[in-house]
């Protein structure tokens, strides 16, 4: 099965189809992309645009998300932004707080946005 994420003009993820990979496969039976768009295209609409995705993320960093982005400049599906502060790293391609995370293995903290810092949770 070959995964397309259809995208709208700010590249938003609206919509991600499973199709099979004949329909995806050019006449010499190698998978091609260009194929896969097209034949998403002839189901939802010629002015649609897709991107193919993997499920196992083998391409483009991951599997696109309904509401997350392709980011063109750096070929990859990115996850909606968590929080305002945070920013994307370019090499990761993930959205990082202005502070790192300081949880270890016997406190879990969540992000504070309010006061842009870490707050230690009760775990008992």
């Amino acid at each position: 099965m070959a995964h397309f994420a259809q995208i709208d003009d700010d590249n938003v993820v609206l919509n991600v189809l499973v199709i099979a990979d004949e329909d995806c496969q050019d006449s010499d039976g190698n998978e091609s992309e260009a194929v896969g768009v097209a034949f998403c295209q002839a189901l939802v609409g010629a002015d649609t645009n897709w991107k193919q995705t993997s499920y196992n993320n083998n391409m483009r960093t991951r599997y696109a998300v309904i509401g997350g982005t392709y980011n063109p400049t750096l070929d990859a599906f990115v996850n909606p932004q968590p929080y305002a502060s945070w920013t994307l790293n370019n090499i990761t391609k993930d959205w990082e707080p202005p502070t790192p995370d300081p949880s270890d293995e016997t406190s879990l903290y969540r992000w504070d946005e309010d006061t842009l810092s870490w707050v230690e949770q009760d775990i008992s």
